[in-house]
């Protein structure tokens, strides 16, 4: 029962400090999804994601960091008719780093089926989304909100799984190795 409880405290405590930083995220997603269809001023009939093209500064916000700490922040850079969230995930050692490259690549392999998610990170970060406009028009803002902030809760959760799995592996296989080699020398 004493180990059920400090399961529990140990997943209350660690959702407990991560709460403010997503709620930070969230409010500040929230606000900067006021987008609205603002075709190119420099070419007509085009309409591109200002974020991305930059052809006019005065079509861009003040990009905001939010930091939980100096591995694990998220950049939100806004437009008039885009905004691009950037997320850079905690990677404590040397297989988190290898876990979260692998993983973040297979996710923007399949880019396509994510409709927000690009393929390529902002310099600095592991994975980027992009909402434009017409995606705000199609689906509902607080759900593509809900979507970011459901995907920071869930990647640290899918990173430590796959380092338990991998850990527990290289374990098993530690130790047939080490039932051949003592077999060999007997």
């Amino acid at each position: 029962m004493q180990v059920l409880h400090f399961l529990h405290f140990d997943l209350f405590h660690q959702t407990a400090t991560l709460r403010p930083y997503l709620n930070a995220v969230r409010a500040t997603l929230q606000a900067a999804l006021c987008l609205e269809n603002f075709s190119s001023q420099v070419v007509e009939r085009h309409n591109k994601p200002e974020v991305e093209v930059r052809s006019s500064k005065e079509l861009l916000l003040q990009p905001v960091v939010i930091s939980r700490n100096d591995k694990e922040k998220v950049l939100i850079e806004g437009s008039i008719n885009s905004v691009r969230v950037s997320i850079a995930v905690k990677q404590a050692d040397e297989i988190e780093k290898i876990l979260c490259h692998k993983f973040m690549r297979f996710m923007m392999m399949r880019a396509e089926n994510f409709f927000i998610l690009r393929r390529k990170p902002v310099e600095g970060y592991d994975i980027s989304f992009l909402i434009t406009n017409f995606h705000t028009e199609q689906m509902y803002k607080h759900k593509l909100v809900d979507f970011v902030i459901h995907f920071m809760e869930e990647i640290d959760k899918e990173i430590s799984e796959m380092k338990l799995s991998v850990n527990a592996r290289a374990r098993i296989v530690a130790e047939e190795f080490l039932k051949n080699v003592s077999l060999s020398v007997t």
